[in-house]
């Protein structure tokens, strides 16, 4: 068998009764399918047995050999800084994505999950096991993910109301012009190219603050902090770019990235806070800098005061005493 089959549906049908004719099973056998998060209608996953087609609609199916096969890839480790009953707080490593999707052939996160046999929420779906929020693939660093449902509301809604609060570092081109730089500016997908977002009045509201940390030796580059007050999409490089900057690696939205000598882009979630969904103590979580992003640095600025610039107590100053 084929680790994957695409029909055509040419008449308004429901998908179980469609896919139980085209692969000759059953219409529990195919719920079962859909259970193990198989079919996809349009590359949209599919969680309901009785959804309608209508004619000219794709429908792929991935056999689960092949899904255990990509879970079997799990070839990289996860470093674990806090973990109990609701919460599970990681060290996400650059180059690994969050969570399956039909374009997505290598070991994820959540493949890593469940290799792990972590017990995890499934209030987003199986393909999104406990996932609260995510970092882009070449993204490192904190991320908190719930082991429950009830955890799952509550970060969710931390996130809404902004309870919960993330700190980057990263490396950018050119320096900033101030010490401290805050851009308040919508966005939204680009028009010109479906893997970018933009700057946008149609888009949606996003706020984010830069501070500066460490100028390079060359003055071409330099160490900033970044605090995110919302949450979208790309949100540090939409608005790093609105400002004509960019980050080391960026190969999205840098303007020169061949000019670029980082294989990854040189951006790291490096603090986390939250309230616990159980104690509702505030817990704060430092993901330290992987070793990529850290020689980058040493060859590239005096890094004698490193460890007291980015120091979290130091980092979280550098917001409160300007908001």
């Amino acid at each position: 068998m084929n680790p994957e089959e695409i029909y055509i549906c040419e008449d308004v049908e429901r998908l179980d009764t469609f896919l139980a004719t085209k692969l000759e099973q059953t219409r529990s056998q195919i719920a079962q399918l859909i259970k193990l998060d198989a079919v996809f209608v349009d590359e949209k996953l599919v969680s309901r047995p009785g959804v309608k087609l209508k004619a000219g609609q794709k429908v792929r199916v991935v056999f689960p050999k092949a899904k255990e096969e990509r879970a079997q890839k799990v070839a990289f480790d996860v470093t674990v800084l806090y973990e109990d009953d609701d919460v599970l707080v990681i060290n996400k490593p650059s180059g690994v994505t969050v969570h399956p999707a039909p374009s997505v052939k290598e070991a994820t996160l959540v493949d890593w999950l469940k290799h792990k046999g972590i017990r995890l929420s499934n209030i987003s779906g199986e393909e999104r096991h406990g996932i609260v929020h995510r970092l882009d693939k070449g993204t490192s660093g904190a991320m908190v993910i719930a082991k429950n449902n009830k955890a799952h509301e509550f970060l969710s809604q931390q996130l809404q109301d902004k309870s919960m609060g993330r700190y980057y570092l990263a490396i950018i081109t050119p320096p900033l012009k101030d010490s401290l730089t805050t851009v308040e500016k919508n966005i939204g997908r680009s028009s010109h190219n479906r893997l970018k977002m933009t700057v946008t009045e149609s888009g949606k509201y996003a706020k984010t603050m830069f501070k500066e940390l460490l100028l390079s030796e060359d003055e071409k580059s330099q160490l900033i902090a970044c605090k995110l007050f919302t949450g979208r999409t790309h949100q540090i490089r939409v608005h790093l770019e609105s400002l004509s900057r960019h980050i080391i690696g960026d190969h999205i939205y840098a303007t020169s990235p061949k000019a670029d000598k980082s294989e990854r882009i040189l951006l790291h979630a490096y603090l986390i806070y939250f309230i616990h969904p159980t104690s509702k103590e505030t817990l704060h979580f430092v993901a330290p800098v992987d070793s990529e992003m850290m020689e980058y640095a040493h060859k590239k600025f005096n890094t004698e005061n490193l460890n007291e610039i980015i120091d979290a107590g130091n980092i979280t100053q550098c917001f409160t005493s300007d908001l």
